[in-house]
């Protein structure tokens, strides 16, 4: 077994401490292991002028680090989930998911405590079409405005004045050790979490057996179950960062402890279809199908053609 790996990872603070925390779990569960770093500047770190829905999609923070694992320089990438595509291409596979972080999405400002706080005409800053739909629906007083940038850019521009508030995920704060500006934890029957949130996904050249044995040993398996589900909806409808769709599956009692719920929405939050499923551990794609299937009998098929 190889004694030495590589990760490419980008190098925005978030990336590199996550790509940090899967150097030390690895070299903790795999004896005499030694991992070092591959730091990447990707197409999504360098276009920051224009949303990422508008430019190609969150695949561009990952384009440049498949290319360094075809080419050998790296063994493993580490993505934030959310930010994978739904179909990866052809020669790569995700051959872990680690354990999940908190999955909400955080409320972040010095002037207000919360959402329901904010006086109308307040400015709130997201990348997210999701998070602007959901919370345009239930605020609709507020405006929200698109912000670019890695964590500590969205908040400079904050602590500037430029935004009232910022909607971020919950776990990229507590990752980066900036819980303590978390002000707000958005309860998920608000805003539903992006298929993926909070996990961390390890991809690896589909036929490098040798990395796929080592990096099983950090695969989380309620988590992965949870986020296959997620993510067969978002396959299934289509999902990228131009749509507003949420998934997320949680573990509930029951002889089928497997809930997953979603929802499509339009742009401003004006149409919104939800849905929700039971399911159990063996079949997560299964339950996707059958939320997925929910939504569609909704409209939800209508509502992503009018996006289009």
């Amino acid at each position: 077994m190889s004694e030495s790996l590589i990760i490419a990872t980008r190098e925005s603070p978030l990336a590199l401490a996550q790509a940090h925390h899967v150097k030390a779990e690895l070299e903790s569960v795999v004896a005499g292991l030694s991992v070092s770093l591959l730091g990447m500047t990707t197409r999504g770190d360098q276009i920051l002028d224009k949303p990422l829905a508008k430019v190609g999609g969150k695949g561009l923070f990952i384009k440049e680090l498949e290319v360094a694992l075809q080419e050998g320089r790296a063994q493993l990438a580490v993505h934030s989930l959310k930010d994978v595509p739904m179909v990866l291409p052809k020669g790569f596979t995700l051959a872990a998911i680690l354990p999940r972080e908190d999955a909400r999405d955080a409320f972040v400002s010095s002037k207000y405590a919360n959402l329901a706080a904010m006086p109308a005409g307040a400015i709130v800053g997201t990348s997210s079409l999701r998070r602007a739909a959901v919370l345009k629906r239930a605020f609709p007083t507020l405006r929200f405005e698109p912000v670019r940038g890695n964590v500590n850019t969205r908040l400079a521009k904050l602590d500037r004045g430029e935004f009232d508030a910022l909607i971020l995920a919950a776990a990229g704060l507590i990752r980066l050790g900036m819980a303590d500006r978390i002000r707000d934890r958005i309860a998920v029957e608000l805003s539903l979490p992006a298929p993926g949130q909070a996990a961390l996904g390890i991809e690896i050249v589909a036929d490098d057996e040798e990395t796929a044995e080592i990096v099983a040993e950090l695969d989380h398996a309620p988590t992965a179950i949870a986020c296959t589900a997620e993510r067969t909806v978002s396959r299934l409808l289509g999902g990228s960062c131009e749509l507003p769709l949420g998934a997320y599956a949680d573990w509930v009692d029951g002889d089928a402890p497997l809930r997953l719920r979603a929802f499509v929405a339009n742009l401003d939050g004006s149409e919104c279809v939800t849905a929700e499923a039971f399911g159990t551990p063996d079949a997560p794609e299964a339950l996707g199908e059958r939320v997925a299937e929910l939504l569609k009998a909704q409209g939800a098929d209508r509502i992503i053609a009018s996006l289009s």
